[in-house]
């Protein structure tokens, strides 16, 4: 008898442990997690979290969210901070008119000349023949746009940045170097315009395209500086206006 009674504790004990587990299991602020970009994951023990950590290895009080670690920035500071992208709901949408575009062009620029249409935010890389490719740009902010003609001096990949003494005297919270990667305001690639300080370059601010937001150089959404750094090299000539 005493056998008996036992085992019917241990069935009942059993049998309440996997009707707890299936609540666990069934309660999405436990069991589910935000799917979209960005979206933060439970932190789970090996004990699983949730109500069960909780009956077993004492409270465990809510349940917590932490970044993944791939998109956890890299070191530390108000500088990073101030330069990493914004969260999504934070951006605003892209216009489509910015996008990349094959499109007729009537100027007289040779093939292989760029283009720079500052007033209407757009890079346009000629092909000749009528033809050339269009792309959404953001330029300099009021009392830094600028005008002329330069060459490509210098072609760089995920490029380091150095704040010029005359943009660290207008912010001086800003770091004096940025090793290169996708918190980099230079972003993916950077084509330097002779000898001045000027540069198409790619961003980690894509919502900015279509506005004057730079201290005169001219950027662009990193899949398309990569794109126009594929066709331009050492030399190229470019034209803004």
């Amino acid at each position: 008898m005493f056998k008996s009674s036992v085992s019917l504790r241990l069935a009942a004990s059993v049998s309440f442990a996997t009707l707890l587990v299936g609540s666990a299991f069934a309660n999405p602020a436990i069991s589910a997690a935000p799917a979209y970009p960005g979206a933060y994951y439970p932190e789970q023990s090996p004990l699983g979290g949730g109500l069960i950590e909780a009956l077993v290895g004492g409270d465990s009080g809510p349940v917590r969210y932490a970044t993944p670690p791939s998109a956890r920035p890299q070191g530390s500071g108000p500088h990073l901070a101030a330069y990493a992208p914004q969260p999504v709901e934070m951006q605003r949408a892209i216009d489509p008119a910015y996008m990349r575009a094959d499109v007729e062009y009537n100027g007289s620029e040779g093939p292989g000349t760029i283009v720079v249409d500052t007033p209407n935010k757009f890079l346009y890389y000629i092909h000749g023949r009528g033809r050339a490719t269009r792309y959404g740009i953001g330029v300099g902010r009021p009392g830094f746009e600028w005008s002329g003609v330069k060459t490509i001096s210098r072609k760089a990949e995920w490029p380091d940045w150095t704040p010029p003494p005359e943009m660290l005297q207008r912010r001086p919270d800003l770091p004096r170097h940025m090793e290169g990667g996708p918190a980099n305001p230079l972003g993916a690639r950077a084509m330097y315009l002779g000898s001045s300080l000027y540069r198409i370059h790619g961003t980690n601010e894509p919502h900015t395209i279509g506005q004057n937001v730079s201290s005169g150089c001219i950027r662009m959404m990193n899949d398309d500086v990569v794109d126009l750094y594929s066709r331009v090299n050492v030399g190229t000539r470019v034209i803004v206006r």
